[in-house]
């Protein structure tokens, strides 16, 4: 074999590792996030503002970014919310105990301290859920930095408690970000979901068939009034769970299939499309303004609070059991990583401030701030940890 060839072989195989990498995915996401950071503070800041406002079949570029390829992230989440609930981690009550309590805290004590610092300003108050959520790919990814030596029950852990963030995220986006309703079109979203349901009765397994009424949901949703990234979660329910012995269920298909392109492209491109802040022409008044601290704050506070504390209370009631192998310590680091709040906290935020360019800049900020805090504070606990273990 030629020297040539073996460098090939070497770069496919360290490319190939990095891919299969659950750390992947955090880093593309961070790199992506970067970069709109520095293109919204250098020269080309007013292009990377145009590119977001030009308009491609009626809806800005932002918009079908966040509205359409978004839907598709949704819908991911759904399925693997679904997969979960019935053959996964949370199938049974016992195993949705501890990940559910920490969730429900990790919502709750969030949103208490962000309202806390925003209680004067009614149009601030809006931006309560904003801490509210975890971002699974940061989250994970940071675990896996930390390698083999994490015991794998944290990391189920993790998996569960943040897809359960994610139904409440769901919830939350549904009940309480939801514009001047439509009912024709509502109507009209009702009567596909009754065409998935038939087909899902019917047993029908071809799941371009789904896709295709699922685009037709996504287009009344969007038309409705509730926000359409919804239809991505509502058609995940639907997609059949069932298989036979020799073969991938249409949902296990769907979710192995959509998996890379969300991994590695709808979210770095919702990244790079929501990240960017131009701090040139923010004040440091501004940038310790109750929303930014209050975000921040909600991250890196409330959600070790809320986290560990309920986590805590459930374990020491008898209602869960501390994660196989793992140590108080080691759950107190898990909670601080749930303070990444990178993806969900910034699509809310965009929902919370629809008409306010200031507040979505300060929201940006204190995610950022809330989650790099997150991330540093919960690596340096586990690996201390982990030091402990040897």
């Amino acid at each position: 074999m030629t020297q040539h060839n073996k460098g090939k072989r070497v770069k496919a195989s360290v490319l190939t590792a990095f891919i299969t990498s659950p750390a992947a995915g955090g880093i593309i996401l961070i790199l992506a996030s970067a970069a709109a950071i520095i293109i919204a503070n250098s020269p080309l800041q007013q292009d990377y503002t145009a590119l977001l406002a030009h308009k491609l079949a009626g809806m800005s570029v932002e918009h079908w970014v966040n509205d359409a390829l978004m839907a598709i992230f949704f819908l991911l989440v759904g399925l693997e919310i679904k997969r979960e609930l019935l053959a996964g981690e949370l199938s049974t009550w016992s195993q949705r105990a501890l990940p559910g309590f920490a969730a429900l805290g990790g919502m709750i004590v969030p949103a208490l301290i962000y309202l806390f610092f925003n209680r004067g300003s009614a149009e601030a108050m809006a931006g309560w859920a904003i801490p509210a959520a975890t971002d699974i790919a940061f989250a994970l990814g940071v675990l896996a930095l930390l390698g083999s030596r994490v015991p794998v029950s944290l990391k189920i852990f993790l998996s569960a408690l943040a897809i359960l963030d994610d139904m409440g995220a769901v919830a939350i986006i549904a009940l309480f970000y939801t514009s001047h309703i439509s009912f024709v079109m509502l109507a009209a979203a009702a009567l596909t979901l009754v065409v998935l349901f038939v087909m899902n009765r019917a047993g029908i397994k071809t799941l371009w068939l789904y896709l295709l009424v699922g685009c037709a949901l996504w287009f009344f949703m969007l038309q409705s009034g509730v926000h359409a990234t919804i239809a991505g979660v509502l058609l995940a329910l639907f997609v059949p769970l069932g298989a036979d012995d020799t073969q991938e269920s249409p949902l296990e298909r769907l979710e192995h299939g959509l998996s890379p392109w969300v991994t590695f492209l709808i979210l770095p491109i919702f990244g790079f499309a929501n990240a960017g802040v131009s701090l040139s022409g923010l004040t440091a008044e501004e940038i310790l303004s109750p929303v930014p601290v209050g975000v921040a704050l909600g991250l890196f506070i409330g959600k070790q609070v809320g986290v560990f504390g309920l986590s805590l209370l459930a374990i020491r009631s008898g209602l869960a059991r501390l994660p196989e192998s793992s140590s108080w310590l080691q759950l107190y680091g898990v909670s601080a990583l749930c303070g990444i709040g990178f993806t969900m906290s910034l699509f809310i935020g965009n929902l919370a401030f629809p008409t306010s360019p200031l507040l979505v800049d300060e929201v940006k900020i204190g995610v950022l701030a809330g989650s790099i805090l997150s991330a540093i504070v919960g690596m340096i606990v586990l690996r201390l940890s982990l030091q402990r273990q040897r």
